[in-house]
């Protein structure tokens, strides 16, 4: 069933790499058409992450390797986060129905309408606008799985999350609090205060003080911000600790940062702790463990700023420049 005639949309478009103010337009586009295993949303909020700034600029450049278009991006409208209600469904989807509200990713959310897979939407947490369920999706999923599948955290160890006020920090601090961890978010003087407020036992202001294990040590650290070298990030852990690489930003053109990646993994086996990063796997299996922890008020989506479709270039360079405190939402 379809809801709706029209044949276009309100859109950002993006035709060639560049930063927000260059290569993004607001204007009008083609309303996408489903596939059988398809649905179509109709987009009411959409979440801005640095993943949007990284497929917006092709940087560094093994993005663009990676399948997102080798001189132009193969998208034309950005976005992946996504909230909003079922518009129409592809006759092979069996899990959902036109009309539900759900929150996930979909290629392409800075938009009226777009096109997703059943298997990345989850429904909406009741408790959350479209707004705050636009915020979860990618940053929370990679929380999720950096705290519980590649952290491990258990009850009771010693967690240090580095970033913990941006976009994944702050969603990293909830869940590994969640766990019944002691955890310490590090963040800027500015930014202590929401941090404090989201659940961290402590707080170490980066400006004044850097990170120290003290005698104990910490048992795992999710590194989500800034770039400090593994020597420092090992020292700060216990002897057989966890160091899980979640996000590095260096502004280099080939690996921006994905070096120290590279080099935790080969490390790692021979060094009694486990250092390394992961992939953000996107499922909805998860999703809806993120919509169960959100209901039960374990977790809270933390925005900052909501803009409207039209300046999201706007958001994505407040974002840009670290200016956020938690999540920066497009409503639409």
């Amino acid at each position: 069933m379809n809801t709706s005639t029209a044949t276009t949309m309100q859109a950002i478009i993006q035709e060639h790499y560049g930063e927000a103010a260059d290569a993004l337009r607001f204007g009008t586009a083609a309303r996408p058409a489903i596939s059988d295993s398809e649905v179509l949303l109709r987009v009411h909020a959409a979440g801005v992450d640095r993943g949007v700034w990284h497929l917006m600029t092709g940087l560094p450049y093994p993005v663009r390797l990676a399948g997102y278009g080798i001189r132009a991006p193969k998208t034309t409208v950005r976005g992946r986060d996504v909230a909003g209600r079922v518009e129409a469904i592809g006759p092979a989807v069996t899990t959902m129905a036109v009309g539900d509200e759900v929150f996930g990713m979909a290629e392409g959310s800075f938009a009226e309408y777009v096109c997703a897979r059943p298997d990345k939407l989850a429904p909406k947490p009741a408790n959350l606008t479209f707004a705050q369920a636009a915020a979860v999706p990618v940053s929370g999923l990679t929380a999720l799985q950096a705290v519980r599948d590649r952290g491990h955290v258990q009850a009771g160890q010693r967690v240090l999350v580095i970033g913990a006020s941006g976009g994944v920090g702050t969603f990293a601090v909830q869940i590994a609090r969640s766990f019944g961890a002691n955890v310490t978010g590090v963040c800027r003087t500015d930014k202590t205060d929401l941090v404090r407020s989201i659940g961290a036992h402590q707080v170490i202001d980066y400006t004044q003080d850097d990170i120290d294990g003290g005698a104990q040590g910490y048992d795992v650290i999710l590194d989500a911000g800034g770039h400090r070298p593994l020597r420092q990030l090992r020292r700060a852990l216990t002897p057989r600790g966890t160091l899980v690489i979640v996000g590095s930003e260096t502004g280099g053109r080939w690996l921006g940062g994905t070096d120290r990646q590279l080099r935790a993994v080969l490390l790692s086996p021979f060094t009694r702790q486990q250092l390394g990063t992961f992939v953000c796997a996107e499922n909805a299996a998860d999703l809806r463990v993120l919509a169960g922890l959100i209901e039960s008020g374990e977790v809270t989506p933390v925005i900052d700023r909501t803009w409207p479709l039209r300046d999201a270039a706007v958001a994505i360079e407040y974002m840009q420049a670290g200016h956020a405190r938690g999540k920066v939402v497009v409503s639409i």
